[in-house]
């Protein structure tokens, strides 16, 4: 009963003074920009593969789990410069689940030293409910004081089989990216169409948009082995805010390390390495700063990716003669 408590008191802390919003978090933000920004698919002109997994409030029963699922890649039409990609979610959390699925499209220009991204993903969401593993109080008979509903509980919706009710709805997202050779900044707007996901005639889920506004900067030092990467996003749905403060150091243009201070009540330490080139592994280990200390082992985050150039001039096997010119 304490652990379900806690649970509760848990997403209700992460919905309300968090984000009071939809989205799940994201512990390596900097590293999955196009998670949260459409513009920032294709960037660095890479074709993109992208997974990762994040645990989160481990020791606590039904705890949420993320799965994160992406590729994208630029190309080019003309002169102009574009990207795609496409991007899948699995969310669990507690009696609720959330499979998302979203196609991306950017278009990108030179602006100044870097490159300028404008961006839109288009796609829906299928929220499902798991009524019938609402614990009742007087199902069949049974009076059980640790119950949480009793079996005419209004507030519950009818189930309609054996994995409960769920609504899909269609979603879309927008946002502006811009990259230079030192930083990167960005922002963007998710559920653009704030979707009402119908359960039932008398039951159904609003989802409010959130603002995300992300950038960092690399600061290489006269050591050129270390480069310093400090970065930071605000989240918000405009009744409540959340700031994730990060510095990363990068040894050897191949280890990763760093802190990271999220206000809503967390601190995390992340680490990464480059395991060949263009294959990269990051883990992320968040640990509370308040109550939930005392039931939780915190949250854990890993992610794998894979970027090759796609964007490169082709290379020919033709070669000039110094002396036959």
């Amino acid at each position: 009963m304490k652990r379900y408590i806690v649970l509760l008191c848990g997403v209700l802390c992460s919905v309300v003074a968090v984000r009071a919003q939809f989205d799940p978090q994201i512990g390596q933000y900097m590293f999955m920009r196009a998670t949260y920004n459409p513009a920032a698919a294709g960037e660095g002109d890479l074709m993109r593969v992208y997974g990762s997994h994040r645990m989160q409030f481990t020791g606590i029963m039904d705890a949420p789990m993320t799965t994160y699922f992406s590729f994208a890649s630029p190309f080019v039409i003309g002169k102009t410069q574009h990207a795609a990609g496409v991007k899948f979610m699995n969310d669990r959390f507690g009696l609720f689940s959330n499979q998302s699925f979203y196609a991306q499209y950017a278009y990108r220009f030179k602006l100044g030293k870097g490159q300028l991204s404008i961006g839109a993903d288009l796609g829906f969401m299928n929220l499902n409910f798991a009524v019938d593993s609402v614990n009742l109080k007087d199902i069949e008979g049974v009076l059980d004081d640790n119950a949480y509903h009793t079996a005419t509980d209004n507030a519950l919706p009818e189930s309609s089989g054996q994995n409960g009710v769920s609504g899909m709805g269609f979603d879309m997202g927008f946002g502006v990216y811009y990259s230079a050779p030192t930083w990167w900044a960005g922002v963007s707007y998710t559920h653009l169409t704030q979707p009402q996901l119908q359960w039932s005639d008398k039951a159904e889920v609003s989802v409010r948009g959130s603002f995300y506004a992300a950038g960092g900067y690399n600061w290489r030092l006269p050591n050129k082995k270390w480069l310093l990467m400090p970065s930071a996003m605000v989240q918000t749905d405009f009744l409540s805010w959340d700031v994730n403060l990060t510095m990363l150091a990068q040894v050897s243009d191949r280890y990763r390390f760093g802190l990271g201070y999220r206000i809503a009540g967390s601190v995390n330490v992340l680490l990464g390495m480059d395991i060949i080139s263009g294959l990269q592994i990051g883990y992320t280990y968040e640990l509370p700063a308040n109550g939930l200390i005392r039931e939780s082992y915190g949250s854990h985050e890993v992610y794998l990716s894979y970027g090759f150039n796609v964007l490169k001039p082709k290379r020919t096997n033709r070669y000039k003669s110094v002396r036959y010119l």
